[in-house]
């Protein structure tokens, strides 16, 4: 068959035929994001069911960003041997295939497989629809196109939670890995019709499996031991070694790239100071995105008490607000200069998750909303000019490694933000939890007033005395316990808020640095 380009299916399908390749791009990309969320929720089910610890079923998810962060790098490999049509369709075959395996096996180590299979087509596919719908639109639109892409990713990132939740509660966990199924069939479908086959000229180089190993073995050594080190100990054997490998497998991976030749990750990208600046906010972006994303339905649950369904509609509003604003934000971007709108959100998000860090149990639920909303319109406004900006930066030729690196370091970024936002909680928790258990003393006149108060309520229902002071402490043990988290959960915002107000900086970078003509 022959190959067909974009102007000649231009040609044939008229005006309309730019939309019918985002719709169908978008459709794949959405999917790509929303099944890296949708699993988070089924973790604990997956622990019943297996009689597995957090560490081990943690994998559904940790294997997926480590694989999907990795293969980022690798869309330009295999748009330049398959062409975008063959690589788009024979991606969403694997993404599909690996979530029918996740349905059907009872093996657990085969279900993580099967969510590996997902991840690794996940992140080729992002920057082949971030490429397509950044050629197929005018360089005078392009900040639109980019706030179309950015559009489907953050709605994915907060509905992914929501249908999640339903859907463990209502058809069990093995349903949310066919979930997905139906939106990857139309992708597929409108791929294979709209996407363009033509391959980029030149003969085919080999595929750089000794980097791409290296590089899937950092980013999971790293991690799993950062998330796992402060549970099971920095200095315990298997955090060491996790560490070590990850550090060395990082280190070989950085050496092998600086060599002449094919390579997964161009350094000499970045002597491009607006790139360089737009690859350093995309992985702010993605810290604080996926960070949040994670952050609030967990804050729900924990602190205010919400069931994971209800918690994960605390996203939901700022969601659809988005898919509102971010074709605006992204005109925006085609009129102004980029630093304008994305200093703009940076301030904003950092607004959000400051008033964030001042919620507690008593915040009822559509205040924190309305603070996610803020945050959220943030991120609205950073995106759109973030990646149009740093792809104009670029001559058309290095498009395909451009965008491979900038979604790389975005999703490298959101795994790093998960991870050392979990870190953090841990470490501020047990300090709050330290500092408050040692004001808890017979000198302590409200302590001795509450634990007083809380015996009466307890023999006023019957319970024998020699109980009392136990089943007192108890509660206070709880109390403290709970404050403490609290505690933890608003260091751990503030401390996100200040990061994107540092962004700044390199915001003012880009603005200073001149775009590719």
């Amino acid at each position: 068959m022959a190959t067909e380009s974009f102007d000649q299916l231009s040609a044939r399908y008229g005006p309309a035929y730019r939309w019918f390749l985002t719709i169908g791009g978008m459709v794949a990309s959405f999917t790509m994001v929303f099944s890296g969320t949708i699993v988070n929720v089924a973790v604990p089910d997956v622990m019943g069911a297996y009689g597995v610890g957090q560490d081990k079923a943690q994998l559904l998810s940790t294997a997926f960003i480590a694989t999907m962060t990795a293969s980022q790098l690798l869309n330009a490999w295999f748009v330049h041997t398959f062409g975008q049509r063959l690589a788009f369709c024979l991606l969403l075959a694997v993404f599909a295939l690996g979530g029918v395996i996740c349905s059907v096996v009872q093996v657990l180590d085969v279900i993580i497989f099967g969510r590996v299979m997902q991840g690794f087509a996940a992140g080729i596919i992002q920057p082949i629809v971030m490429v397509t719908l950044f050629k197929i639109f005018p360089k005078e639109r392009r900040g639109t196109a980019m706030g179309i892409y950015g559009m489907g990713l953050v709605f994915a990132l907060g509905l992914g939670p929501v249908i999640g939740g339903i859907t463990v509660d209502t058809l069990g966990w093995r349903a949310i890995f066919l979930v997905p199924l139906p939106l990857v069939l139309l992708a597929f479908a409108m791929g294979v019709i709209f996407m363009p086959s033509q391959r980029d000229e030149g003969p085919r180089t080999p595929f750089d499996w000794t980097s791409y190993a290296l590089l899937c073995i950092a980013l999971y050594c790293l991690i799993s031991g950062i998330s796992n080190g402060q549970r099971e100990g920095w200095l315990s054997n298997d955090i060491a070694l996790r560490l070590v490998i990850g550090i060395g497998a990082a280190v070989g991976f950085t050496l092998m790239q600086l060599r002449e030749g094919t390579r997964l990750l161009d350094f000499t990208l970045f002597k491009n100071a607006r790139f360089a600046s737009a690859v350093v906010l995309a992985f702010v972006f993605g810290m604080g995105n996926f960070a949040m994303t994670y952050a609030i339905p967990v804050f729900g649950q924990i602190v205010q008490g919400y069931t994971a369904t209800v918690a994960g509609f605390l996203l939901l509003p700022a969601s659809l607000l988005l898919m509102v604003i971010f074709p605006l934000t992204g005109r925006l971007a085609d009129l102004v200069p980029p630093q304008l709108p994305i200093m703009g959100g940076l301030i904003l998000f950092a607004v959000g998750v400051y008033y964030m860090a001042g919620a507690d149990i008593n915040t009822v639920f559509w205040s924190f909303a309305f603070f996610a909303i803020i945050s959220r319109v943030g991120m609205g406004f950073i995106n759109p000019p973030l990646m149009a900006s740093a792809l104009n930066a670029l001559p058309p030729e290095r498009l395909n490694q451009g965008s491979g690196t900038i979604n790389f370091f975005r999703q490298l970024g959101g795994a790093c933000g998960i991870n050392l936002l979990v870190v953090i909680l841990e470490i501020r928790t047990q300090f709050h939890s330290d500092s408050l258990s040692a004001t808890q003393t017979i000198a302590n006149a409200t302590t001795r007033e509450m634990l007083e108060h809380v015996k009466k309520i307890l023999q006023a229902d019957g319970v024998p005395e020699a109980m009392l002071d136990s089943l007192a402490n108890d509660y206070l043990s709880q109390v403290i316990e709970a404050q403490a988290t609290t505690f933890g959960f608003q260091d751990g915002f503030l401390i996100t808020a200040g990061v994107f107000i540092l962004a700044l900086i390199p915001a003012w970078i880009l603005g200073r640095s001149k775009a590719s003509p």
